[in-house]
């Protein structure tokens, strides 16, 4: 203004002060709410402030936190890849993405994002862990579907109880390590024991369709036609 002092410039730089005094209001806020844990408001705050100040790499990470607190994982994954392209080095962004992924239940999402951590520093104490967990989980499954597709039902099964062996907190992992084992079992004509794997799996998902199958086929092998 002081450059180029005229009446335009002064209403736009005047509607401008008056907008960045009411952002930092909101921003205070919202830290304020989240700080509180009601994330909900914290939340609804940082929407008004990203829809101007886009590029708030810092910002991103805050509503992605509330986010996680609130249950809404996907949503967090897609402000804490922004983050992670605005700010450099972000190694934070990628090992949260990595470790949302891996409580998800998808383990090569979560191994590629970790890689991304370690291409950014190779030294990362977090990132390298996790790393180490999702690869040795990652090369379970990816052998004990090998098995399965061999037809090696027996191996599979001793590969998928492994698996559990190796995420044993990560109930996503135990449950499709079940139903996978459940499969073999039918497949290897051990009705009884998949009948009662497959109404483990049903219980905690009851629309699950592969066991659902697998089920079916091993009443079939018991002569259980109505069931």
């Amino acid at each position: 203004l002081k450059s180029s002092p005229s009446n335009n410039e002064e209403k736009e730089a005047q509607t401008q002060l008056t907008k960045s005094d009411e952002l930092q209001r909101l921003h205070s806020q919202a830290l304020s709410a989240y700080q509180q844990e009601d994330y909900e408001t914290a939340i609804s705050l940082l929407d008004e402030i990203l829809a101007v100040c886009v590029w708030d790499a810092e910002l991103r990470e805050l509503r992605a936190e509330c986010y996680i607190k609130e249950g809404e994982p996907s949503k967090a994954i897609s402000d804490l890849k922004a983050a992670a392209k605005l700010k450099n080095d972000n190694t934070e962004a990628f090992y949260k993405i990595s470790r949302i992924y891996y409580q998800l239940g998808d383990h090569e999402l979560s191994l590629s994002e970790v890689r991304e951590c370690l291409k950014l520093d190779q030294d990362h104490k977090q990132c390298f862990s996790l790393y180490k967990q999702v690869k040795k989980l990652n090369k379970q499954i990816e052998s004990a579907e090998e098995f399965i597709r061999e037809g090696r039902y027996e191996d599979a099964i001793s590969k998928y109880e492994s698996v559990m062996k190796t995420e044993p907190e990560v109930t996503v992992y135990s449950t499709r390590a079940k139903e996978r084992i459940c499969h073999c079992l039918s497949k290897n004509q051990q009705a009884t024991e998949a009948i009662k794997l497959c109404t483990e799996v049903l219980q905690l998902e009851p629309t699950n369709v592969n066991a659902l199958k697998d089920r079916a086929e091993a009443y079939l092998l018991e002569d259980m036609y109505e069931e």
